[in-house]
């Protein structure tokens, strides 16, 4: 992990799941390697609707897809980390890459909360930044 992920984690549970810059909206992927098995964290912007989080594999508009959205497609039930009531709330969730109008709805709802998805999406050279959808299990 990351010198920056780890700070970003370790400042979201220290304060009981809020972090500058992201609030609330923090989610903490606890992905298993697709080659190695190993666990791997992951914070990313989330949006929570319910019992439901989405989350774009935007990786800042690169032109590859992130290394946690090819963990979630060989292992897709996984825990996050999120801001819960009373602090930081551990929830199983299975994820799910979601298609078409859906997708592009949900690409909307993260768009008009972090306008810097549009940039990311413009610098990504003609890839589609995937939705993942993580539904409580």
């Amino acid at each position: 992990m990351s010198d920056f992920n780890a700070g970003v984690i370790d400042e979201f549970r220290a304060n009981g799941g809020r972090t500058r810059g992201w609030g609330r909206h923090l989610v903490v992927l606890h992905t298993i390697g697709a080659k190695s098995g190993a666990e791997r964290l992951n914070p990313v912007m989330g949006l929570r609707d319910g019992d439901t989080w989405i989350v774009a594999a935007s990786k800042g508009g690169a032109p590859e897809h992130p290394s946690w959205y090819f963990n979630l497609l060989a292992h897709p039930d996984i825990d996050i980390e999120v801001a819960g009531d009373d602090g930081v709330e551990v929830v199983p969730v299975r994820a799910s890459v979601l298609q078409g109008a859906e997708r592009d709805a949900a690409w909307q709802r993260l768009a008009e909360r972090s306008p810097a998805f549009e940039k990311y999406a413009a610098r990504t050279g003609g890839r589609t930044i995937p939705i993942v959808r993580l539904e409580r299990r």
